[in-house]
């Protein structure tokens, strides 16, 4: 009942047992009263529907384990770093903390581990270089970088304390050194296992550890064992152990070999980090924090997966991503893409596998690349850029399609274009010694000035290269031919695969899903076809928006106020520039985003101050998004006293850069950002004021999921 006095306009209030009060969203309700009758009524009884809320919001933190900062580490992030980061987080009013991939990468042992491709890619510098935890060795084995050894045991000795001392002082920089940390840890942890290997291996939760992890850790102990025996992770240089067999394997790691102790430290590493991690996980837990992994699309071509399991991967192939956003050129990634057939023999059992070894330590993931699961962009494995590939699967041009539109050169449009004018512009004057000496090498080079690109297992089958009007192959035909290409490209790419791309995703995804209890979110940037968003929205899975690469075709910046609730929203990721250096870099684009966004005519500030972070985080923390998660980088932008390092040094990766090492390490602890209350106190602010959930809040209503808290219950705003 509602009290209407002179008013015919209302809403409805709710009242907590603390007697705080908050209004419900929406607009004014209005009540049909007749206010010229003499005698009015005090009291109108009406139904008109539920108290109008929101659902529940919470917010995040996102940081790599490699770049966290502590007193404890050794040289990078460690998992039990991750008990201070959930401490902080909960005091900032961070619902959840989101990680980059954990998995082991360790394919060579070298600094080129900080990137996803195999080690000829490296040294010929031919495709871009970056994404070192997405280059998994092992899909279910822990990074050793992560290992604290001074947690290995109780009873280190105090020569060894005295050398992780030492090892503190020396890696203690600005970045991450992945060589000499790796190196360190292990050293370290096998001097301790070489102590007390006795008392662990025959420990009754060590034993355990091995029994329910068998099925992997066995495969990546033999695995690592035999790429440091033979120098190279390149298991086709393994001699007779280069095909996988379960008797091979029984031999390897029998007790009874002289090398038992190198497959038992693999072992002991491994239980140390899944105890660790566990330890770390348990505390989230408690402290009501969630963990957020991620999902890697890839996997390294000389990795424990490609062994043991080679029929789940088309190994001449590459996965990529065409241009977007991050790169003109697009990329190859270097991962050999999946044989989705094989796979779906065992209904997908290495995916279902790779979900419930997460689910121990994670309740939310995300979903790299979701797209993949709709379609890969698929490469011929020595591609230098991701220009030349096709989709998997798709529908192609067929030979008999292309005839009839009048098209039957198929050789002049699918080999390298070259011309003597083109190698004149090239060469100039030595065109002539190019030509006679080194042609064919050259005419590698111009693999990519094609139209369109032969199915190499088909030769009856085409696919329009991607961007091919930028081609002089492309621009030398004739009208007819290019009017013909110009209609088949478009519906190659955005018309004839909706149907194919969804009924791919519909098979794979709810495999995934139904694995585990954890919340999933995809990461769903780039060229996104149009069955993504609805099957996204029919499996409840969760999207991604980050301002600078909105959805939406004809916006520059996005519109966190109008983004959907079934989203994370972010200004910024892993993948980008951090929020200060994107607003530092680009003059012009800086006033665009100030006279749209921000709604001032006026000179916008080239440095971002911390009140234009304020501004921008305020505007994704008040979004309808069900996350706002924000990198650790961007957050601590809002205060002067953590941007004195050069913005661009905070940038994690960066895909159009192919040297770009991913070394970010925080330039503070975090026993020193406990210290500091007053951003802890900023960032809670922003929280509790935009009506999102925090540790601790008191919940007044409750669905069959937990809490339900409204923007006006917390702020007390209409």
């Amino acid at each position: 009942m509602i009290d209407l006095n002179n008013v015919s306009t209302y809403k409805y209030c709710q009242i907590s047992q603390a007697g705080d009060s908050s209004l419900e969203l929406g607009l004014n309700r209005e009540a049909d009263i007749d206010l010229s009758s003499p005698k009015q009524p005090r009291f109108v009884v009406l139904s008109d529907g539920a108290l109008r809320d929101t659902p529940w919001r919470g917010a995040g933190v996102a940081v790599p384990v490699f770049s966290i900062r502590s007193d404890e580490d050794l040289g990078v992030g460690e998992f039990l770093d991750l008990k201070l980061l959930v401490d902080w987080s909960v005091n900032s009013g961070f619902h959840l903390v989101q990680l980059l991939p954990i998995n082991d990468t360790s394919v060579h042992g070298m600094w080129w581990d900080s990137y996803p491709y195999r080690k000829d890619h490296i040294k010929t510098l031919a495709m871009p270089l970056h994404l070192f935890i997405y280059s998994s060795l092992s899909v279910f084995a822990l990074h050793p970088l992560y290992l604290r050894v001074q947690a290995l045991s109780d009873a280190i000795p105090a020569d060894i304390k005295e050398e992780i001392q030492q090892a503190k002082k020396q890696l203690d920089k600005k970045d991450v050194d992945y060589e000499a940390t790796l190196s360190t840890k292990l050293s370290i942890a096998r001097k301790i296992f070489n102590l007390e290997k006795a008392k662990v291996l025959n420990s009754s939760s060590f034993k355990q550890f091995l029994s329910e992890n068998e099925e992997w850790l066995k495969p990546y102990a033999a695995f690592c064992f035999l790429r440091d025996f033979f120098e190279t992770s390149d298991h086709s240089q393994w001699g007779r152990f280069s095909q996988f067999s379960k008797e091979k394997l029984e031999k390897l790691i029998s007790e009874g070999t002289l090398h038992y102790d190198v497959i038992s430290f693999h072992y002991y590493v491994q239980y140390h980090l899944y105890t660790q991690l566990s330890e770390a996980a348990a505390y989230a837990r408690k402290k009501k924090v969630i963990l957020k992994g991620d999902l890697p699309i890839g996997v390294d071509r000389n990795s424990v997966d490609t062994w043991v399991y080679p029929t789940l991967f088309r190994m001449n192939t590459a996965t990529g991503a065409p241009p977007d956003y991050f790169d003109k050129n697009g990329q190859n990634w270097g991962f050999p893409t999946y044989n989705w057939e094989e796979m779906s023999k065992d209904n997908y059992g290495w995916w279902r596998a790779r979900l419930t070894q997460m689910a121990k330590y994670f309740t939310a993931y995300r979903i790299d690349h979701i797209l993949g699961f709709f379609r890969i962009w698929e490469l011929p494995d020595h591609a230098a850029t991701g220009l030349v590939g096709k989709f998997r699967p798709s529908i192609p041009l067929s030979q008999k399609e292309l005839l009839s539109e009048g098209l039957w050169d198929f050789d002049r449009m699918s080999r390298p274009y070259i011309r003597q004018e083109i190698l004149e512009e090239k060469f100039g004057s030595f065109w002539t010694v190019i030509a006679s000496n080194f042609l064919n090498e050259y005419q590698k080079q111009c693999y990519e000035n094609i139209v369109l690109i032969k199915d190499p297992e088909d030769s009856t089958k085409f696919y329009p290269r991607f961007n091919l009007e930028d081609t002089s192959s492309f621009r030398d035909l004739d009208e007819h031919s290019k009017n013909v290409l110009r209609r088949l490209y478009h519906d190659y790419y955005f018309v004839r695969q909706e149907t194919l791309w969804r009924e791919n995703a519909l098979k794979t995804l709810p495999v995934l899903l139904n694995s585990s209890d954890m919340l999933a979110c995809g990461e769903d940037l780039g060229l996104i076809p149009a069955c993504v968003h609805p099957v996204m929205q029919e499996l409840g899975l969760i999207g991604l928006r980050i301002q600078r690469m909105p959805s939406e075709p004809n916006l520059e910046f996005g519109i966190p106020s109008q983004y959907s609730y079934m989203t994370v929203c972010a200004p910024s990721c892993h993948d980008c520039s951090t929020l200060r250096a994107w607003w530092e870099e680009d003059e012009g684009r800086r006033s665009r985003f100030y006279k749209t966004v921000v709604g001032s005519n006026e000179e916008p500030p080239s440095r971002c101050t911390p009140e234009v972070v304020h501004f921008i985080v305020q505007q994704h923390f008040d979004a309808p998004s069900m996350w706002a998660i924000f990198p650790l980088q961007d957050l601590l932008a809002l205060k002067d006293k953590y941007t004195t390092r050069p913005a661009a040094e905070e940038t994690i990766n960066d895909p159009t850069n192919p040297k770009h090492y991913w070394r970010f390490r925080v330039h503070v602890t975090l026993e020193s950002l406990l210290d500091d209350k007053d951003i802890q106190a900023t960032i809670k602010d922003l929280v509790t004021s935009s009506g999102r959930s925090f540790p601790g809040k008191n919940v007044n209503v409750a669905d069959e999921s937990g809490e339900k808290l409204s923007k006006v219950q917390l702020n007390g705003k209409s």
